[in-house]
This record gives structure tokens, sequence and C-alpha cells, in this order.
């Protein structure tokens, strides 16, 4: 059925570039009224469809939206090569018959004009809808598309690439929306504890723009409760630990849960730790999980901090807290948090910080394969973290991250990477092989099933 109507569509909207701008010769021929009437017919047709190309089918209004710009992007296409064809016959049949052509110029150039307006309505409908609502289209597509539309031939294979990454993204959204749909009901999400998710260094928790992208409401949706760190963005680890304790007291204080789960992310994994050990927050905490955590450091970081010159370390990290301040952080420390990253730092830490008996004690871990898995910065630090470090995600090891009871190696199919940045789904893709949403779902599934 989906194929009948999109053929139906396209010959009607082939007709109507090619039929309807041409009015004035349909009159010529045919009985003005009657060539009234179809132009009117068509019209109908192109406006119907300009505004409804598909079915209500998918589950979210976003993902509707984008699967009706695909829709008209692909009946552009088509049109294109109906329109080419078709009009290359006509001016053909004009050239061949120069007594008629002379005659009706004016009137060809209208038509030619006509038709490529209605073909404009129809393409930029299309690429508005999917500019709009694309989330894996990202910066970077838009910016090429725009770019590329300029460019002959290219422009047709940009535009067909745009179209694979939404239909793409169309069809990997509803398949997640169904999939929910059918276990909506067994909240496999609903662990004992509530859910406190951690960030990492330079980075905050702000209530419009969620670190943790989309990983937060896919674990809501299964029923799971979640609360955030919201410690500072940048600051020593043992005074991010004490913002963490002072936001589980009063989690476990105003919701009664008596202790709560840890996912935390990069540095968040030892500001947690800095809580449990340090802050008495043990018997407020079930288990901690760290993610892509240098427990035992970042090499490379003592390298660049020992080779910086001292005012070039004092100019960033005066940039830095100053921008921070204003968005919120009451005293960040740009350079504290750097140095208690390094390797040095970390492994003196764990001398001073040991595991809790009482909680529970786990480890991820993923890693790119190529400098160009990761998004800027880490597709530029990769290679340096590499030559000190080794296998990493574009900042932490895989060496280092591992930590308690259990560790898990993230390893997508193919050869794509999954960076610093995927492991949290800082950057809304879709990564091939690896679906992150669903990764921390079964991650929190586990709690439950053991009972936290």
């Amino acid at each position: 059925m989906k194929y009948v109507r999109r053929a139906v569509y396209g010959l009607l909207l082939a007709a109507t570039v090619n039929v309807v701008p041409g009015f004035f010769l349909a009159g010529s021929f045919w009985k003005p009224s009657f060539a009234c009437f179809c132009d009117l017919a068509l019209l109908g047709a192109y406006i119907f469809i300009n505004l409804r190309p598909l079915p209500r089918t998918a589950p979210t209004r976003r993902i509707q939206r984008l699967a009706e710009g695909c829709e008209l992007l692909e009946l552009f296409a088509a049109d294109v090569l109906w329109s080419l064809g078709i009009q290359s016959w006509f001016l053909w049949s004009l050239v061949s018959a120069p007594e008629v052509y002379g005659k009706i110029l004016g009137t060809v150039l209208l038509d030619l004009a006509l038709a490529a307006l209605f073909l404009s309505v129809l393409f930029w409908n299309g690429m508005t809808r999917v500019y709009l609502t694309s989330v894996q289209l990202g910066v970077k597509h838009r910016l090429l598309a725009a770019l590329c539309g300029w460019i002959p031939l290219v422009n047709i294979w940009y535009l067909v690439k745009i179209i694979r990454i939404c239909r793409d993204e169309v069809e990997f959204e509803t398949e997640k929306w169904e999939l929910d749909a059918v276990r909506a009901e067994s909240e496999i999400c609903k662990t004992k504890y509530p859910l406190l998710m951690v960030h990492g260094v330079f980075f905050r928790d702000f209530r419009y723009l969620n670190y943790w992208g989309r990983i937060p409401k896919e674990l809501i949706r299964n029923g799971a409760t979640v609360y955030y760190g919201q410690q500072q963005s940048a600051a020593a680890v043992e005074d991010s630990g004490k913002e963490l304790a002072e936001r589980i007291r009063r989690i476990v204080e105003e919701t009664g849960c008596e202790k709560v789960n840890i996912i935390a992310h990069s540095k968040g994994g030892l500001d947690s730790r800095a809580a449990i050990a340090h802050c008495g927050m043990a018997r407020y905490v079930a288990t901690l999980t760290t993610v892509n955590t240098p427990h035992r450091g970042c090499i490379f970081a003592e390298y660049l901090l020992g080779k910086a010159p001292e005012a070039l370390r004092q100019k960033v990290a005066g940039a830095y807290n100053a921008a921070l301040r204003k968005v919120g952080d009451p005293n960040p420390d740009f350079l504290a948090a750097v140095t208690d990253l390094t390797e040095s730092a970390c492994l003196r830490r764990n001398e001073v910080t040991p595991d809790d008996p009482g909680v529970i004690y786990e480890s991820v871990m993923s890693y790119c394969k190529k400098a160009r898995h990761g998004k800027f910065p880490l597709n530029m630090t990769y290679p340096v973290v590499k030559h000190f470090d080794g296998l990493n995600d574009g900042l932490v090891s895989v060496e280092s991250a591992k930590w308690g009871e259990r560790f898990t190696l993230l390893e997508p199919e193919g050869t794509r990477g999954i960076s610093h940045g995927d492991v949290v789904d800082l950057n809304r893709e879709n990564i091939r092989g690896f679906d992150v949403r669903e990764f921390y779902v079964k991650l929190v599934a586990d709690l439950k099933r053991r009972g936290y």
C-alpha cells in the first residue's frame, strides 16, 4: 500500500508541476472550462500532498514530521527526473516546429518558471521538516547540505545522503518506541533504589540541555526514578565529593529511599568514590557503576600539565573559571580538576580511598578504533592519549577505567568505536551496532534483577 500511495502521489505531483503551469497552452487545445477544472483539481492534490504527505503512523509528532520530510524529499527527487524528461521532450517538440515556437515563447518561459516554483516549494517543505526535527543530521550535515546545495551533481548526492540518514532515524526511533510500548507495564528499570546520575568534568546538569542525552528519558519511560549529581563542573575530587554527599543526603531525606544507585561518568566516578569513602556516604549508596572513569589517571594529562607554561595554565584556568561562574558554578577550579585527573594524583588517591565492602563497585569502558570516531576535540586528543595511555576513548584509557567487582568493555560491531562522549549520548548519535539508550536500560534492569 505504501508503494501504491507513493506512486500515485508522484504522478499527481509530476502532473501538477508539468501540466498546471501550462494552463495557457491547455486553453489553446482544450475548452477553457475543462482546462481550468483540471488545473484546480491538480492544484488541490498538490496542496494536500504538501500538507499531508503521509498518514499518521509514527509514534510521536517529531518522528511523524521527520518521516513526512523524507517523503517530500523523495517525491521531489522523483519529480525532478519526471520534469526533466517531460520538459525536455516538450521543448524539443517546439524547437522542431519553429513556426509555433516563436508564437508561444513567453508562455513556455512562464511554464518553466512555474514548474521550478512548484518543485522549489516541494523541496523546501521537505527540507524544512527534516532540518527542524532530525537529531541525527546534527550541525555538520546541516551546514554541509547548505554548502553542497550550490554545487551541481554534488547537491544530488548530498540530498540522497540526507534522505538516507533521516530514513534510518525514523526507522530506529519507531522501533525504540514500539519496544518500549511492549515492555511499558513491566517497568524493567524500576529499581529498589533511585538512580543518581553523576556528570563528568567541564559539564553541568542543565535543565534544558541534558548531559546524558536521551538516556534519562528512556530510563524513566521504563520505570526508573532519576536524580542528578548537580556538582560543579570543575573542582578538586574531594570538593566535588562533598557536594555529592550533600546531594545524596538531601535525596534520602526528602524521599525516604534509604539508598541510591550511582551511575557516574568520567571524573564523576572519582567524585562518587570520594563521597563514599571520605564523606560517610557508604550507608546511603547501594551500587556505584563508573563509566569511562580514569581511576588510575591519565598520563597524557600529566605530561601536558608539566609541559604547559605556568602563564598559559593560569590564563586558561582564569578564562574557564570566569565563564563557569556566569552559568552557576559558585567556585570553579579548573586547575584543581585537571590536576586530580593525572596519573600520579589518582594513584595517590587510590591508596587512601578504599572501596567500602557494603557498596557494589562496577565499571564500564568504551574505546575508539580511530581518531575520527570522536567528535571535536576528542578526535584531536585521541592520538595523543594513545601514545601515552594506549587504547582509549579520546580521553581515558581502557586500563585506567577498570574498577570494581565487574568490568564491562563495550565493543560495537564493525569498525566504529565509542568515544568518551558517545557513551553518555552527548552527541545524540545513533551508532550502528551500539544502542546507547538500550545499553543503559539493560544496565539498570540488571540492577533491578539483583535487588538494587
